[in-house]
């Protein structure tokens, strides 16, 4: 019902840049969006979302630095991230909220930060 593809990612040198995009397909409403970040033998944790209305929010560690954003006739949701560091290295997952509690997850696209 709720198909999410990353596109994105990459190598960056710290202070550097990337945008991830996540192509959503859906027969039903997708109510929040967000991206998430798993680094080697870390949980997987929140570095940005949006709400269906364009509510933002950021944790403390993407704060400044990260901007989530949706087109809805592109169906797309776009994370910026910018001055990234090397404790930004991991592997970034799109995920689309709908109904009561059901939630769906892309493949995921590493980001690796490294000189």
């Amino acid at each position: 019902q709720v198909h999410l593809v990353e596109l994105g990612g990459g190598l960056a040198q710290p202070g550097g840049s990337l945008r991830l995009s996540c192509e959503v397909t859906s027969e039903i409403k997708i109510n929040a969006m967000g991206w998430y970040r798993q680094a080697p033998g870390k949980q997987r944790e929140l570095v940005a979302s949006i709400s269906s209305s364009g509510t933002t929010y950021y944790p403390g560690s993407s704060k400044g630095r990260f901007t989530i954003s949706r087109d809805n006739v592109k169906n797309t949701v776009y994370l910026q991230m910018n001055s990234l560091k090397p404790e930004d290295t991991g592997v970034y997952y799109c995920n689309a909220k709908f109904g009561l509690v059901a939630d769906a997850w892309g493949q995921g696209t590493q980001v690796t930060v490294s000189s």
